[in-house]
């Protein structure tokens, strides 16, 4: 699953007319992008939820036949329903296995492939982190050993890379808002959340400057 129904406040005025996955990098949408890393590690199937402008996205990628994918799509109201609201409300989409989310404003060469291979038995997630950028420099969670943690001394960011089981969202009612943070907190607490530190390329780009630094880095590559 592809997250894509953010407004994109921090990206405005560029996301007024365009919605933020569609914002250009190196030539093309920064969700081609994820389409294209998705497919070259073998993930077909693919959903993407949208709310703001979300027409626009849909008349881009269409199915997905284009770049080797099948995409459905999970609609949402204006506004959205925040990360766990979205994912709930996808469900049915995705099914009853184990399924990768990845953050539709975020560009990273993190390894798709170990996604299948990833989340252990028992375990509800298993999540990417990455060292904090400048703008986030306190990290989200701390990582002992290959199990997350909410307290710590030494705390990591959430890359914006999951994998799921649906039971983590069996208490989200579909439909409503719902955040992940709570979430994940109640089944880190539980021992049950599993994660990696990615010390490749991560880039959140969540607003004009990091987007244009991130468009100049590609084109010269």
């Amino acid at each position: 699953m592809i997250l894509a129904a953010g407004r994109g406040e921090r990206m405005r005025p560029l996301t007024d007319r365009t919605p933020k996955p569609l914002l250009p990098v190196g030539g093309r949408p920064l969700i081609v992008w994820h389409l294209e890393r998705l497919a070259a590690a073998g993930i077909r199937e693919i959903v993407i939820n949208h709310a703001h402008l979300g027409d626009q996205i849909e008349a881009l990628l269409g199915d997905g036949d284009a770049w080797g994918v099948a995409i459905r799509y999970s609609e949402e109201p204006a506004g959205a329903l925040e990360t766990a609201g979205g994912i709930a409300n996808a469900l049915p989409l995705l099914g009853d296995e184990p399924f990768l989310v990845v953050n539709g404003d975020i560009f990273c060469d993190w390894d798709v492939a170990h996604a299948p291979r990833s989340l252990a038995a028992g375990d509800l997630a298993h999540l990417v982190l990455v060292p904090n950028p400048p703008q986030h420099p306190d990290g989200d969670f701390s990582l002992e050993g290959q199990k997350l943690g909410a307290g710590g001394t030494v705390k990591f960011t959430f890359a914006g890379i999951g994998i799921y089981r649906p039971e983590l969202f069996a208490g989200v009612t579909r439909g409503q808002p719902a955040k992940l943070a709570p979430l994940l907190r109640e089944a880190m607490d539980a021992g049950r959340i599993s994660g990696e530190l990615h010390r490749g390329r991560w880039v959140d780009v969540g607003t004009p400057e990091r987007l244009a630094a991130l468009d100049r880095e590609i084109s010269t590559l």
